[in-house]
Formats: C-alpha cells, structure tokens, sequence
C-alpha cells in the first residue's frame, strides 16, 4: 500500500475537526437553537454525543488499546485517565465551569486523530471514512458543547474562536499519530486507553445526566442513534 503524503493525512484531520465550529455555529444561531429547545433536540444531541462517545471507546479506542499492552498497563492508563478526570470535574464543578461536553469531544476526537495518522502513514485506504466518521461525531458534540459554554462565556465571537483553533488539534495529532506513534504501538495504546477512561468517566457523571428530560423519554434515543453510527462505522471500516 501506498503511504499517503503527510500534508493530505493534516488536511484530512483539519476537514474532520471543521465540524466543531460548524456544530457550534449551529448552535449559535438564535432561530436554530430556538427550533432545537422546542423540539428537545438540544437533549436529543447530547445523548446522541454521548453514545457516540461510548462507541468509541467500546468499538475503537479500548480494542486498539489491548492490543499492544499488559493487563497491568491497560488498568494504569484507564484508571489514570478516569481519576484525573474526576479531579478535573470537581474542580470544575468548583470553580463553576461548564466544559464536560467541550473535554469529552476533545478526549474522542484527539486520539481518533492520531489514528488518522497511523492509517495514513500504513497507506490504508480506511483514513478516508474515518476522517468521515470522525467529522460525523465532531458536529453534534461541537453543537452541545458551544450550548453547554455558552452558559458560562458572553462572547459569541470568542466561543466561536475557540472552537474554529479547536479544529487544529485535529492536524496536530494526525502528525503526531503518523510522524510518533505509528512506529510506537504501546505509546500509541496508551493514549487511547487513558482518553476512554477520561471519556467514560464524563459520561457517566456529566454529560448523560445533564442530558436527561423528565418530561420527556425520547431525547435518550440519541444515545442509541449515537452508539449506531460509531457501530457502523467501525464494520464499514474493519
């Protein structure tokens, strides 16, 4: 197979991460995000990210992970990754910062990224869906994310920045994943373990419960719809 050129793997990455900004855009926009609170999708989106964000772990990060690695390394790096977003939790519970939605979407999308990376520089055909696969989940992480800062930052225009540098991280970790870890699998496994323990943990504690409607069931459909499209997409891509 033919390794593809590392300027392609960074444009693919960075085409990927766009749909941030383009989610937070979405979510920016007064009549759109009117529309969504009426319909509950606003709930709808957030479960949908969450199952995303689970499928993830369950179907790409995780089995990656234990390839290359000892029962004693996969629990240091998953219990590392979990505890250290415990303690970055409460401490944003303390200082009342709400950014679950916002390091969950950067915690899925970074080691994803760095994949990109390893396929491109193996010369695999896959790094063509996975960039698309990866820009399906960016979008509706990035609409909830925005919704969930928004709360906490005044500035439109600032929040916007900030999620359009976001897309840069994809770039980066695709050079990292294609330059670094592609001749290192255990440092490899390691970040993707550490980044689903960090993922399960603000599943569970932030963004499912903030997520939940009582007065009504099926915004929680999005979690299945979520974990379907990263179930899918991991057959088409294996």
């Amino acid at each position: 197979m033919t390794v593809l050129p590392v300027a392609w793997a960074l444009g693919l990455a960075w085409m990927a991460g766009l749909s941030i900004p383009a989610g937070a855009l979405v979510s920016s926009n007064v009549v759109l995000r009117n529309a969504c609170l009426r319909m509950k999708l606003d709930s709808f989106v957030s479960y949908f990210g969450g199952g995303a964000l689970l499928a993830a772990i369950a179907l790409v990060l995780i089995p990656r992970g234990i390839e290359h690695t000892s029962v004693l390394s996969v629990g240091l790096a998953f219990g590392t990754g979990g505890l250290v977003f415990w303690q970055f939790s409460a401490w944003a519970k303390r200082t009342q910062n709400s950014v679950s939605q916002f390091m969950g979407m950067l915690l899925d999308f970074f080691p994803e990224a760095i994949l990109l990376g390893v396929l491109a520089a193996s010369g695999s055909n896959m790094v063509y869906l996975l960039a698309g696969l990866i820009a399906l989940q960016n979008m509706p992480e990035g609409f909830s994310a925005y919704h969930e800062m928004r709360e906490n930052m005044s500035s439109r225009s600032c929040l916007l920045m900030i999620f359009l540098a976001v897309s840069m991280v994809g770039p980066l970790a695709a050079w990292l994943g294609f330059v670094w870890f592609s001749s290192s699998e255990f440092m490899l496994a390691m970040i993707l373990l550490f980044c689903s323990g960090g993922i399960l943990y603000l599943i569970f504690e932030d963004i499912a419960p903030r997520a939940h409607s009582e007065s009504n069931s099926f915004p929680a459909v999005g979690a299945i719809c979520g974990f379907l499209l990263g179930l899918v997409g991991t057959m088409l891509i294996h």
